[in-house]
Order: C-alpha cells, then structure tokens, then sequence
C-alpha cells in the first residue's frame, strides 16, 4: 500500500511541477505557431509511449 501512495504522490508531483513550468516558462520559449509545430507537440507523446511498448514486446515474448 505505501508503495502505491508513494507511486501516486510522486506523478501528483511531477504533474503539478510540469503545469507550473507550461504556465510559467512556456511564454518565454520563442516557439512560432505553425501547423507543423502544433502537430509535433501533441502527437510527440503518443508516438513516444508507442514507439516504448513496441520495443518491450520481444522481450516479453522472450520469458
């Protein structure tokens, strides 16, 4: 059980962190409004997180 509320408190954490920084940082950050860029920054984490689930499929099939 305290493995799992640790788990949570830190990604409460870090969430919380990553807003502040969007909120606060992201204004300075000279990045132009195209289309292109718009695409990069919401379609990035999805291609992350699937790119990392293919990569474990091998070594599950291993075991």
């Amino acid at each position: 059980m305290e493995n799992q509320l640790g788990f949570l408190l830190k990604l409460l954490l870090f969430s919380a962190l990553l807003s502040v920084l969007i909120k606060y940082a992201a204004p300075f950050l000279w990045i132009p409004a195209t289309v292109t860029n718009v695409l990069i920054i919401v379609l990035l984490p999805t291609v992350i997180m699937a790119t990392t689930l293919l990569l474990r499929i091998p070594k599950q099939k291993e075991n």
